[in-house]
C-alpha cells in the first residue's frame, strides 16, 4: 500500500505541475497579446511621416500612392518586405530600401531609375534609363534636359520594354557615366558612326568622343571639359577625344596652328 500511495503522490504532483506550466504559457500568451495589441493598435505606433531618401523626382505622396499606404495605419501592421516588393514594381524605382523608425516613421532608402537619353522610336521618341530600359514615351520631344541620340531608330519597343540594340546601349552606358550639370548640357550624340560618335553641347559644341571604347576615361573628359565651360572666354569649335591627348580647336584658329597641335595631341 505504501508504494501505492507513493506513486499515486508523484501522480499528483505531476498534474499539479502541468496545471502550474499550462498556468504559466496561457498567461505568457496573453502577455504576448496584450503587448502585440498595444503595438499594432496603440496610437503612438501609427503611421505619421516617411522620410524619404535618395529621391529627385519621387515624392512621399508618389511612395504612399504607390504602396498603398496611408497615414494613421497602425506602423506594425505594414509589412516591409512586401512593401520594399511593391514599390521596385515601379518603373521609376530601380531600388528600394524600408525600414521601420519608431515611433511613428518609415524610412524609405531609393534609388530612382534616371532618364539619360531619348531616342527617335516607331511613334516618337522613347526616354531610356542607363540599362536600356523604357520609361517613358512622347509623340514629340518634350523640354527635359537629356540627350537626344541620334543616328539610330530603336523599334517594337514600349514602356517597360529592354533594348537590346548594341549601339543603344553603349551610348547610354556612357551617358550614365555623366555628372547630372554635364548631362544637362548634353544637347544631341550621334551615334551613327560607332567609331566616330560625335556629341553636342546646348552651345554647340562639337565633342568628337570616338569609339566609346573607355566609357570612364571619355566620361571624365567630358565631365572636365564642360565644367570648365563655366570659366573659359574662348570660343570653342570642338573638342576631340579620340586620340590619347584630347585636343580643343578654337574658332578663328589658323589651320597651319590646328595642324600642329594635332600632330603633337595637345591642348590648345
Amino acid at each position: 500500500m505504501d508504494g501505492q500511495e507513493e506513486r499515486d503522490g508523484h501522480a499528483v504532483r505531476r498534474v499539479r505541475r502541468s496545471s502550474r506550466c499550462l498556468r504559466k504559457g496561457v498567461l505568457y500568451l496573453v502577455v504576448c497579446a496584450l503587448v502585440t495589441a498595444i503595438l499594432v493598435y496603440a496610437p503612438i505606433f501609427t503611421l505619421q511621416k516617411i522620410d524619404l531618401n535618395g529621391a529627385n523626382y519621387l515624392t512621399q505622396d508618389d511612395i504612399m500612392h504607390i504602396a498603398q499606404i496611408h497615414k494613421g495605419e497602425p506602423l506594425f501592421r505594414i509589412q516591409t518586405d512586401e512593401l520594399q516588393r511593391t514599390l521596385v514594381k515601379d518603373l521609376r524605382i530601380e531600388s528600394v530600401a524600408v525600414h521601420r523608425r519608431l515611433p511613428n516613421t518609415l524610412e524609405v532608402d531609393v534609388v530612382e531609375r534616371r532618364p539619360v537619353a531619348s531616342v527617335a522610336c516607331d511613334y516618337g521618341y522613347l526616354d531610356f534609363d542607363r540599362t536600356g530600359l523604357v520609361l517613358s514615351g512622347f509623340q514629340s520631344l518634350k523640354g527635359v534636359q537629356i540627350p537626344l541620340v541620334t543616328g539610330v531608330t530603336v523599334h517594337d519597343l514600349y514602356i517597360g520594354d529592354t533594348t537590346k540594340d548594341p549601339r543603344t546601349l553603349k551610348v547610354l552606358d556612357f551617358l550614365a557615366r555623366l555628372d547630372d550639370d554635364t548631362l544637362n548640357q548634353i544637347s544631341e550624340i550621334n551615334i551613327q558612326d560607332p567609331k566616330a560618335v560625335m556629341a553636342y553641347t546646348v552651345g554647340s559644341i562639337q565633342i568628337r568622343l570616338g569609339d566609346l571604347d573607355k566609357p570612364d576615361e571619355k566620361a571624365e573628359l567630358t565631365n572636365d571639359f564642360i565644367d570648365s565651360l563655366k570659366t573659359n572666354k574662348h570660343k570653342i569649335e570642338y573638342v576631340d577625344f579620340s586620340f590619347d591627348a584630347p585636343f580643343i580647336r578654337l574658332k578663328d584658329m589658323p589651320v597651319e596652328k590646328e595642324q600642329e597641335e594635332n600632330s603633337e595631341g595637345g591642348m590648345a
